[in-house]
């Protein structure tokens, strides 16, 4: 009943298990169609008959089956270390089961109903990942969480891995990581303090993933209007809204078998909260204006510098949710926990300041690193590359000047003054007290608006330049949200390079 797959130099092999005889024909007959050689089983005992009689591309199990666990059948294959990709059917509504399989090794999952379209899906993914496998089998990587050994990630993968700088054991560690997780469709949270650089993670998770020549679509998920999150997110029809003059996609559609990068995703409203877990339970979405939902092939990696755990016990953040997101972590280090990698890190950084400013790159002395290794860093890479950017601008000729005192830290609030020597501070019957120096010397301005717009104008501007022009990281700086940040810049009619707020560097979080 089999034929050749069409784009297939062999007929690639599936194994079905599910013990309802229906289904199983159902499944067979599906897969027989796209031209796949398959074989079925209706028990866990049938199914390790056929693994141990031969080799498949992938397998397909139902999670519950008369004598075992369809885990069972994932587990032998990981011992193993099987070439062969499990996709998982569970019941509708059993998302424990399903965050059981992936944190197991699964490739993927189904939820029962199975849709078919969905299924092939699945399946081309799972062939297609099995496919890619041997290619890259030249360079093992080992994986020191686990002992195992998995395959090294592609030239691309390489590259995005060696874009994470550093080769203390934190960073290789985050680095083995990523290979071992990017072969599946696992779902990843990446957490880490702001100016890690969560999102080059990400990128990386990417990359050396079989989705790497689709899309990479990052959202920073606290710097869109609340009114606006459905139709950013979903997409809309056109009329569905005033302004709306015609289609347009949303992230989902434009992130179709690629990743989705969810960035701050702990700042999302609770109500978006439960439509994304929507979308990402059932693989399709729903554009504003739409009678249809339009199926949707992604992988979700989201970023966050929040305790999710502290939030769902607060109650803002949906516990549901969070196990969907949280299926795998990957916990980026501070700075100051790998401060070996300073050397490394201030290389890279400074060559990359120099060629954007189109100069040669000062040395970096031993003096400097030890300045460096002394500061607290507590903004992380980002931190450490403002520090360097105001070096590089202060240098003379090839001795590169280390402005600390200088550092956006100066702009974080000193300790209030005793009320005693404020103006004004005390009472009607007391003579009044001579003003300290810093208010004597100020001259009282004709316009008090004009002046505070100016001040502020000037604060803004700073911490906007010091941040590389990154909204988010100059919002966070001054204590301000990302929208509060985006309206004083508008009011104050202040330009920026592009108007980008999530990209002003290369370590955004």
């Amino acid at each position: 009943m089999s034929s050749s797959h069409p784009s297939a130099p062999r007929t690639v092999q599936i194994l079905v298990v599910d013990d309802e005889p229906d289904l199983r024909t159902l499944y067979e007959l599906t897969l027989l169609r796209e031209g796949y050689r398959v074989e079925a089983a209706g028990s866990v005992l049938e199914a390790r008959r056929h693994l141990d009689a031969g080799r498949f591309d992938a397998v397909i199990t139902d999670m519950r089956l008369p004598d075992g666990l369809g885990l069972e059948i994932l587990q032998r294959i990981q011992q193993e270390q099987r070439s062969e990709r499990c996709v998982v059917m569970t019941a509708y509504g059993s998302a424990e089961n399903a965050v059981e399989a992936l944190k197991a090794g699964a490739f993927d999952y189904l939820t029962k109903p199975v849709d078919l379209k969905q299924f092939r899906s699945v399946v081309a993914s799972a062939v297609q990942a099995q496919s890619v496998a041997p290619a890259r089998a030249v360079r093992p990587v080992e994986d020191s969480a686990s002992k195992a050994t998995v395959a090294a990630p592609s030239d691309a993968g390489q590259a995005a891995l060696e874009r994470l700088v550093g080769s203390s054991e934190p960073m290789r560690l985050v680095k083995a990581r990523i290979a071992k997780v990017a072969r599946g469709m696992a779902p990843v949270l990446v957490r880490g303090e702001s100016g890690t650089g969560k999102e080059l993670v990400a990128r990386a998770v990417h990359a050396c993933s079989q989705r790497s020549d689709g899309p990479f679509i990052a959202v920073n998920c606290g710097a869109i209007p609340e009114n606006l999150l459905e139709a950013e997110f979903f997409g809309a029809r056109k009329g569905s809204y005033t302004g709306s003059a015609q289609d347009r996609d949303g992230y989902f559609q434009a992130a179709r078998d690629g990743t989705l990068f969810l960035d701050e995703i702990g700042d999302l409203p609770l109500a978006m909260q439960s439509k994304l877990l929507r979308a990402i339970q059932e693989r399709s979405v729903r554009p504003i204006g739409s009678t249809q939902e339009d199926a949707v092939d992604v992988r979700i990696v989201s970023a966050t510098h929040k305790d999710l755990h502290a939030e769902v016990q607060a109650g803002r953040f949906r516990q549901d949710l969070f196990y969907r997101l949280n299926v795998i972590e990957i916990a980026v280090p501070a700075l100051r926990e790998r401060r070996e990698d300073l050397p490394a890190l201030s290389e890279a950084l400074l060559t990359r300041i120099a060629r954007d400013a189109a100069m040669p790159a000062p040395a970096l002395s031993a003096e400097v690193l030890h300045r460096l290794s002394q500061h607290p860093l507590h903004g992380n890479v980002r931190e450490l590359e403002n520090l360097l950017h105001r070096a590089v601008a202060l240098s003379d000729g090839d001795v590169l000047h280390l402005d600390i005192a200088g550092a956006p830290a100066a702009l974080q609030p000193a300790d209030p003054a005793p009320e005693a020597a404020l103006p004004g501070a005390q009472s009607a019957a007391e003579s009044p007290a001579p003003l300290p120096p810093v208010y004597a010397s100020l001259a009282v301005p004709s316009d008090l608006q004009s002046y505070l717009d100016q001040q502020e104008r000037e604060i803004l501007v700073r911490a906007l330049r010091e941040s590389g022009f990154n909204r988010t990281a100059a919002a966070a700086r001054l204590g301000l949200s990302l929208r509060q940040i985006r309206y004083r810049i508008a009011r104050l009619g202040i330009a920026t390079p592009g108007g980008d707020d999530n990209h002003g560097n290369g370590a955004d979080e």
